[in-house]
């Protein structure tokens, strides 16, 4: 396993053994693309890199000789495009195998790499362009997002270069080229957060972020030589980054990558890991909510082994129905944009459904409440990651080109999440929430994920969101917006028994005092509820539905 280079210890006996000794070693000036992938092509040329599959049945193999080659040539064509180290460009390529290339070609070359889903319209890639001060985007043609980045470009000198030109340069530019140096701390690659609260802040990250997720892949995902490892994410995410390149590669794995225009169904997806041997898979919750409907029985699903969840919370009744399924256990784990995993649970760690589990070797984590004081076990405290001893390898460097939220994150000696959780006694990690979700209720704090886990266990429930609304006695109330599963109808008389299947299963103030019904919930493109938005729609309605205040 390649990862061991970059460790001061190559096997560890227990998670006390591993949180002691595996201290990442950094070595200056390092480079992915040039440490990692082409040392492991001059060493092991025909071992396989990515394995690429598109929904037209076109099927790519990728070895890291022809990937080191390939980086090279498309290094050549950006520089012969006058790109240098420094320059910022937007990357709309969905999940397009040009993408991998690219990020080496551009890693190479110092050029940093703003990822960008497809879905995007053209006010958000106007912002993105004037906000990362843009000097080229490079797109794939998928019918949707070249006329929205020729809108939002207008007449301005930023440069159009299509997946076509990157591919076509392989064959025409030289595939050798001499490295290009580079400082530790310089920014390798500029990430957009989801934006679920605010505008999307710019979350840049410096030349060490891959080694941060030798945590994320070999000891999260579990992941060695043999393994082909599945993220279901699209390129224009942080997770890609988590699951598809960089800790993967580390740990020796292959990356298998299943572009697909449109949305996923679970035949696709199941069908993808039968076909393509893949052992190993991560995909947020609601992916795991979507296979857990399908037969899996109908696929050979022998190869995997390993499966790891991410994203949002795990609700335990779907950890508990895929476990009977696939006999797998989910393996949960905790980050953000601005990181690479901080909490998980591993092979030493024996999951609890719903549970982040314990912290990743290097990250000091302490929850701390309002005065930035420590909490004890079982009390809710903010997410915060002890500085005393530097960053850890993996953490974000800045907020691009904004001081005031750099500020804001790094204070008194901590990088705060913005995240709360509570720790139980065993030293397992429970996520509630982040701070603006959290609802005060009569002087309780509840989390709208724990009233979510409790009615996602009701027959009726296909999804849920659960926020809270201005009521005069309490301060605040909680509210459900529920999706209904099929053969199911939003009367009184199912709101009755939700309130009472909810009082039943926690406490009594937790129960949602009003419900409404919809057809589908506002979620980002990536897939992550929009609870803020929800609670915009509330505030605009004045009246709120379905629900009734019931006071037994």
């Amino acid at each position: 396993m390649f990862a061991t280079r970059f460790l001061t210890k190559n096997k560890f006996e227990n998670y006390q053994d591993y949180i002691k000794n595996a201290k990442p070693v950094v070595p200056d000036n390092f480079n992915f693309a040039y440490d990692v992938v082409d040392v492991i092509a001059r060493e092991t040329p025909d071992k396989t890199a990515i394995i690429w599959v598109d929904d037209a049945n076109n099927k790519k193999i990728f070895s890291f000789s022809e990937l080191s080659k390939m980086s090279n040539a498309v290094a050549n064509y950006l520089l012969s495009r006058g790109l240098r180290r420094g320059d910022t460009v937007l990357l709309f390529l969905r999940r397009r195998w040009e993408y991998w290339v690219l990020m080496m070609a551009m890693h190479k070359i110092g050029v940093i790499p703003i990822p960008s889903t497809n879905q995007l319209k053209a006010e958000d890639i106007k912002y993105r362009i004037n906000t990362a001060d843009c000097h080229a985007i490079i797109a794939f043609d998928d019918g949707h997002i070249i006329p929205e980045i020729k809108n939002a470009i207008g007449d301005s000198d930023v440069m159009l270069i299509s997946n076509e030109d990157i591919a076509n340069s392989i064959n025409t530019m030289p595939d050798t080229i001499e490295r290009v140096p580079n400082e530790n701390t310089d920014t390798m690659v500029i990430y957009f957060t989801s934006g679920t609260t605010d505008l999307p802040k710019m979350v840049a990250h410096n030349y060490t972020y891959p080694l941060g997720h030798i945590n994320t892949a070999v000891f999260w995902q579990r992941l060695n030589d043999d393994d082909i490892h599945f993220t279901l994410s699209e390129s224009g995410w942080a997770k890609c980054s988590w699951g598809k390149m960089y800790g993967q590669w580390l740990a020796g794995a292959t990356v298998f990558i299943f572009d697909v225009a449109g949305i996923f169904t679970a035949h696709d997806l199941l069908t993808a890991m039968s076909e393509n041997g893949v052992t190993s898979f991560c995909a947020p919750p609601t992916v795991y909510k979507m296979l857990i409907h399908a037969d899996a029985t109908k696929y050979n699903l022998t190869k995997l082994v390993k499966a790891d969840v991410a994203g949002e919370a795990l609700n335990p009744e779907v950890y508990e129905r895929f476990l009977k399924m696939t006999g797998i256990k989910l393996h949960e784990g905790f980050g953000q944009t601005e990181t690479c995993v901080q909490l998980f649970t591993n092979e030493w760690i024996e999951p609890k459904p719903g549970s982040m589990g314990m912290p990743a070797a290097g990250w000091d984590i302490k929850l701390l409440d309002e005065d930035g004081r420590p909490v004890p076990d079982g009390k809710v405290g903010e997410i915060c990651v002890s500085l005393e001893n530097g960053h850890p390898v993996g953490l974000f460097q800045q907020y691009y080109k904004n001081e005031k939220l750099t500020n804001m994150a790094f204070r008194d000696g901590y990088y705060h999440t913005g995240d709360v959780a509570y720790r139980d006694s065993d030293g397992y990690y429970w996520f509630v929430g982040r701070n603006d979700d959290l609802i005060k209720s009569s002087g309780y704090r509840i989390s709208p994920f724990e009233v979510e886990s409790v009615l996602l266990e009701h027959p009726a429930v296909r999804e849920v969101a659960v926020t809270g609304v201005p009521d005069p006695s309490r301060g605040m109330a909680v509210k459900a917006t529920i999706v209904l599963n099929k053969y199911f109808q939003g009367t009184d008389v199912l709101i009755r028994q939700l309130q009472d299947h909810v009082r039943n299963r926690t406490a009594v103030y937790k129960y949602p005092r009003i419900i409404e019904f919809v057809d589908s919930l506002p979620m980002t493109i990536s897939g992550k509820i929009r609870r803020a938005l929800i609670r915009t729609l509330d505030s605009a309605k004045k009246t709120i539905g379905l629900g009734k205040d019931d006071e037994k």
